[in-house]
């Protein structure tokens, strides 16, 4: 996905775009393709794969891999292929086979105050008491009663799974994790994109995250209860890395539909993305200011995305996305600044409107999370909306207080090599930073980080999705795995995951007024307290979860 816009900007988001002509097929018979060759993923409507590889192959494209179960045929053809294939009506949407996206947590980078002059926990974690999350969904309170079976799995799709992190190596499986990714040095205009290979065929291992946005998700969804660093929301369950997201934390679509698919075929039971598609931030199936090129990219993401996630929840896996980092009201978009996203710097102003949508957290059976700071408010950044907002849960907010504090945000597992590559710990090891810690009670010390985003608001609400699974699934086969697993069909997690959830209502005044150190950003939270634009259907509690009798 694109990257999310920082926590501390709370900017409306826009782009616009220049429109060109397009040759039809019915006007050109269907040109030859010339130029530069690419690889293409080319959605077919129902029933026309026949037609659709016809028009490649008279198109001047070779096809290279037909996927039935999500409808499209990827190929390698020239420059104006999209445009000559797409305008058939057998095409419904066209999109190069390219990184469409970025996910990234947003920390903040002021002077925050000596993270030691917080309080440590008694219990066999020893850095529980800094988990303000937990406590206020009730996660503290519900691992003695439903920890999680370590029969469900939790696809974890982003940029990868330190599964060597000593405080998530227990719950991590290696056999089932699968990275859908190739790690790529340089972007189309030589500039430093993930940076060098750590392979030979640039390929990281599936225990591998040189982000470390996925690690931190993973930790917050399944650390376990061990004596070490902190505890998670279900901290008895498997972690499956379904990687999709490259080095510099950027996605492309077929990744994201290679992970997805791979997710339902294994019996996944609940995957947790929190990551948007892009190189538009808003997708438009029809915005005039956008080339005829631009629209079929755009239909492609949104019916690719949409059938694998139907694919996916059709197989029972639960679907669980971050709403988004943009403080922007996802029902009454008007502007779009951040799209195209890649190659960077080829953003453009267009106006949008509520027929854009943003993917997959407005994608149709998707679970669409909020974030809350300590204080119950929604975060400053996080999108929200009536529509689009489903559950709220703590993602951290730096700023719901006096100041900045990283008390404030989320504490999770971080990849040592990642902060050492940083420069936020020093060659002996010692954090540099306060909203970085390490543990060193038990065998090899563990870091952790301080992180803010609806990124870390939607894994809780997964943790509590696993809590369900594991309490009310039924005995059975884990997909491709062969071992015995258990499965509760998606549309009754979620009326559970309702069902559990803590309501509240809207703020009083509506307008809520937001602080941002001296600036001024009002936010206007619609609908009552069964269900409204800041906290959905209310905050996720997993000790309802875990004492809940439907």
């Amino acid at each position: 996905m694109r990257r999310f816009v920082s926590c501390l900007a709370a900017t409306v988001l826009a782009a616009s775009l220049t429109a060109c002509a397009s040759v039809t097929a019915h006007q050109a018979g269907v040109q030859t393709v010339r130029g530069a060759q690419a690889e293409y993923l080319v959605f077919y409507a129902d029933g026309r794969q026949a037609d659709a590889l016809d028009l490649i192959k008279r198109a001047g494209g070779t096809a290279l891999h037909t996927s039935a179960e999500l409808g499209y045929v990827l190929a390698r053809a020239g420059a104006t292929f999209a445009e000559v294939v797409g305008s058939d009506p057998a095409i419904v949407g066209v999109s190069t086979d390219r990184r469409i996206g970025y996910a990234s947590a947003a920390g903040s980078a002021r002077a925050f105050p000596d993270a030691g002059s917080f309080t440590r926990s008694s219990r066999s974690d020893p850095l529980s008491g800094r988990q303000w999350d937990m406590k206020m969904i009730g996660a503290d309170r519900a691992h003695a009663k439903a920890p999680g079976s370590h029969k469900v799995l939790v696809g974890v799709i982003d940029t990868g799974i330190d599964g060597k992190h000593p405080d998530i190596a227990p719950n991590f499986n290696r056999e089932l994790s699968r990275n859908f990714v190739t790690d790529k040095p340089k972007d189309e205009k030589g500039e430093t994109l993930d940076g060098p290979c750590e392979t030979s065929d640039c390929k990281d291992a599936v225990d591998q995250d040189d982000d470390g946005h996925g690690t931190h998700v993973a930790s917050t969804i399944a650390s376990p209860i061990n004596g070490i660093g902190i505890a998670g929301v279900a901290p008895g369950v498997q972690l499956v890395n379904i990687r999709a997201g490259q080095d510099s934390g950027f996605f492309f679509l077929k990744a994201s539909l290679d992970a997805l698919t791979y997710a339902a075929d294994i019996g996944v039971d609940v995957v947790n993305m929190s990551y948007y598609v892009d190189p538009w931030l808003f997708n438009c199936r029809n915005n005039p200011s956008d080339s005829a090129k631009e629209r079929l990219e755009q239909r492609a993401i949104i019916t690719g995305m949409q059938r694998a996630l139907d694919y996916a929840r059709q197989k029972g896996v639960t679907l669980v996305s971050a709403l988004g980092n943009g403080a922007t009201d996802l029902g009454k978009p008007k502007l779009d600044e951040a799209s195209p996203g890649y190659p960077r710097g080829g953003e453009r102003v267009r106006k949008v409107d509520n027929s854009c949508l943003n993917v997959p957290a407005e994608s149709a059976g998707v679970i669409s999370i909020s974030s809350v700071g300590p204080s119950g408010r929604k975060a400053v950044y996080s999108d929200y909306g009536l529509e689009q907002t489903d559950l709220a849960a703590p993602g951290g907010d730096a700023l719901d207080g006096k100041a900045a504090s990283p008390a404030r945000s989320i504490l999770a597992a971080a990849p040592e090599a990642v902060l050492r590559a940083k420069g936020r710990i020093d060659k002996s090891g010692k954090p540099r930073t306060a909203d970085v810690l390490r543990d060193c009670t038990r065998g090899p010390c563990s870091y952790y980080q301080y992180l803010d985003g609806t990124s870390m608001a939607a894994p809780h609400a997964t943790g509590v999705a696993a809590i369900l699974i594991s309490r009310f699934g039924k005995p059975g086969k884990a997909g491709g795995s062969g071992k015995e697993g258990v499965t509760l069909a998606p549309a009754k997690v979620e009326d559970y995951l309702y069902r559990t959830a803590t309501a509240k209502p809207c703020p009083s005044p509506r307008a809520y007024e937001y602080d941002l150190l001296g600036d001024k950003e009002t936010h206007l939270c619609e609908g009552d307290a069964k269900k409204n634009g800041f906290f959905g259907r209310g905050i996720v509690d997993a000790y309802k979860a875990a004492t809940f009798e439907p």
